[in-house]
């Protein structure tokens, strides 16, 4: 048989709640005592916000700010192979002292050659310094020799001169002898005809003995004078014919003397004019090659200097005092001009640059004091403002922004203002560059 479904029981009543007991009125006094501690707190609240606020005007700080010193590469100035390193990274290091060292033997090498080449110049020079006086002692010479021959010339021409002269004076007094000779000689043979004529009339007067026998002999001896006379003077004619002849002949070779000395003077004129003009520039000369073999001497004197640089060259030392970093450099690397090998942190040289907002730098100026909390050490180091910025951060940027190109968007901008560390405090050799710093600049 089936169960029969069973009915639900019956709900009970809920039992009836006691009311509650009616609130007891307020106490004026606790409520008094309320405000009073509201109004105090508020009083507290205010009071310290503005001693808060009052403080914090009297101090500028950032937390963008680091520890800065100078990083100074280290790099050769020549190409070789590295022979030594005797500094790591991290290692503290003297100004001064061997880093690196490259194979110096072919910059040794190269320094001999200089030299060499050094001591040939001056030799040079040696040889070059007498020159100068021996042109200048041969061009006065020359100039002197060219004198004494144009006036030796000149004395020759003038005395070749008077020669000439001489045998045209002889040559004339011949001419006029030989003239005089024929006039002589016309006159003879006048008398002589004469004489002749003469012979012949009286001839036949003393064949028919019409004078006597002793006249016509006067007559005979007279014309054989007249006759000797032409005889006479002709020999004369000829005589002074062959005088003139050779005068003529001298005054001709006389004059031909004459044009040779005036051509010898013309030719030693030349030559001292030529002395004259060329010995300066033979002096000139000479004292040209000399200076270009100082030149050449000076040259050589600046090779050795270089080369003997290049010497040093290969022992790099320490420019500064400091921590090696970024070492680059192994033994047996070949080094080129201007590669870098490493730098030296220059700790000994320490500052802060401190990024301020522009809106914070209304009060700031050079020699305010300076706290700085240093996060590695939550430390505390005393500094002052050593310098205010140039630019900001953006302007001195590598890629700074251009607002003209109309997507300008207002950015309260950052400008680094640089502070240094006071001398000789406790922690300050722990610093190093990079670190964060917390710097607060009293502006009181």
């Amino acid at each position: 048989m089936a169960d029969s479904p069973s009915t639900p029981p019956q709900a009970q009543p809920a039992p009836a709640t006691p009311a509650a007991p009616a609130a007891p009125p307020p106490n004026p006094a606790n409520r008094r005592r309320a405000l009073l501690i509201v109004a105090l707190i508020g009083a507290v609240l205010l009071v310290g916000g503005f001693l808060y606020y009052q403080y914090a005007q009297t101090y500028e700080s950032t937390d963008d700010a680091q520890v800065d010193c100078h990083l100074v590469p280290v790099a050769s100035r020549i190409q070789g192979t590295v022979t030594g390193v005797y500094v790591d990274e991290n290692q503290f290091v003297k100004a001064g002292e061997v880093v690196v060292d490259v194979d110096p033997r072919d910059f040794q090498v190269a320094a001999d050659q200089a030299r060499a080449q050094l001591t040939q110049s001056q030799a040079d020079i040696e040889a070059q310094h007498p020159n100068v006086p021996i042109t200048q002692t041969s061009s006065e010479t020359s100039i002197s020799t060219g004198q004494a021959e144009v006036q030796t010339q000149e004395a020759a021409v003038a005395s070749a001169e008077h020669d000439a002269a001489a045998a045209r004076a002889r040559q004339t007094e011949a001419e006029a002898q030989s003239q005089q000779a024929e006039a002589q000689l016309h006159q003879a043979e006048a008398n002589n005809a004469k004489a002749q004529a003469d012979l012949e009339r009286y001839q036949g007067l003393v064949a028919k003995d019409e004078i006597p026998r002793t006249q016509f002999d006067q007559i005979v001896a007279a014309a054989k004078a007249q006759s000797a006379t032409v005889d006479s003077a002709r020999a004369a004619i000829n005589s002074a014919q062959a005088v003139v002849a050779a005068n003529r002949a001298a005054a001709e070779s006389s004059a031909r003397v004459v044009d040779e000395r005036r051509a010898q003077l013309v030719e030693a004129r030349t030559r001292l004019s030529q002395s004259n003009t060329n010995a300066p520039r033979q002096l000139a000369i000479s004292q040209a090659t000399l200076r270009a073999k100082e030149a050449q001497a000076a040259a050589a004197k600046a090779g050795v200097e270089r080369a003997l640089l290049d010497v040093s060259y290969t022992k790099l030392v320490a420019p500064v005092s400091g921590v090696v970093g970024k070492r680059s450099v192994e033994i047996g690397s070949t080094v080129q001009p201007g590669q870098q090998l490493f730098t030296i942190a220059q700790i000994d040289d320490l500052w802060v640059t401190a990024n301020f907002k522009e809106t914070q730098l209304e009060r700031m100026r050079p020699g305010l004091r300076v706290d700085i909390k240093v996060d590695a050490f939550d430390q505390t180091l005393k500094g002052y403002v050593e310098s205010m910025p140039a630019a900001s951060g953006s302007i001195t940027s590598l890629l700074p922004p251009e607002n003209a190109t109309g997507n300008f968007v207002k950015v309260v901008q950052r400008l680094p203002v640089r502070i240094r560390f006071d001398k000789d405090q406790k922690g300050i050799e722990r610093l190093r560059p990079g670190m964060s710093v917390e710097p607060k600049i009293w502006l009181q």
